[in-house]
């Protein structure tokens, strides 16, 4: 009967809908970008099982959930995997996607919004391994210092080491089999494919048009 355990029980398996949507867009995108933003999620869980091994820190009640991976909770690997995804987006809307059009204020807004929602979704992910009784409040604190900090060092990482060699790899056979491509160039990526599939849906209707007339 409690309705907010049932709803941030829920919300706690958002690190899994997000790695199926990963799994999901490089599928069907196939870009470089995005398989080094996966790549980053698969390394920040690395390190979290690193230093909860380092540190062997208990969870709060640990009689309770008989089905947890691991007995050690600090720190939360869902507080960190939520804080990287967060704030690795942040940096890529505002730092990576520059504004391409004049709608300046339209452009600006959603970019903010779409930030609150992220940062809101990492913070009732993180309050709901408190309230599950999956976490003290310092595993969750540290998990999303952890989680921010690793964001920060992959997202500089991708721009300056990964970015520049995007191209060579995209050019690689293998890459060229997989239909792997390279949009780092591209300021927003959004916008781009946009307007070149209007322009491109627009040029085929016209020909259609003409072979019907």
């Amino acid at each position: 009967g409690d309705f907010s355990g049932q709803l941030l029980a829920y919300l706690s398996l958002g690190p899994i809908f997000i790695i199926v949507g990963f799994v999901t867009l490089i599928i069907f995108k196939r870009e470089l970008h995005t398989i080094s933003f996966l790549g980053g999620l698969v390394c920040n869980e690395g390190v979290n099982w690193l230093i909860k091994n380092v540190i062997r820190e208990p969870r709060p009640c640990e009689e309770a959930h008989s089905t947890v991976t691991t007995k050690y909770g600090m720190p939360s690997s869902h507080s960190q995997f939520m804080w990287f995804f967060s704030v690795y987006s942040f940096l890529f809307l505002y730092l990576r996607m520059h504004q391409t059009n004049n709608a300046r204020f339209l452009d600006l807004l959603w970019r903010h919004v779409l930030s609150i929602c992220l940062v809101t979704v990492a913070l009732l992910v993180s309050y709901s391994r408190v309230y599950l009784l999956y976490h003290t409040w310092s595993q969750v604190l540290y998990g999303g210092v952890a989680g921010s900090i690793m964001a920060i060092a992959w997202f500089a990482f991708t721009q300056e080491i990964l970015t520049p060699l995007f191209p060579r790899i995209a050019a690689w056979p293998i890459s060229e089999f997989f239909l792997i491509r390279d949009t780092s160039l591209i300021p927003n990526i959004l916008w781009f494919e946009y307007t070149v599939t209007r322009a491109e849906a627009r040029n085929r209707q016209r020909k259609l048009g003409t072979k019907l007339q």
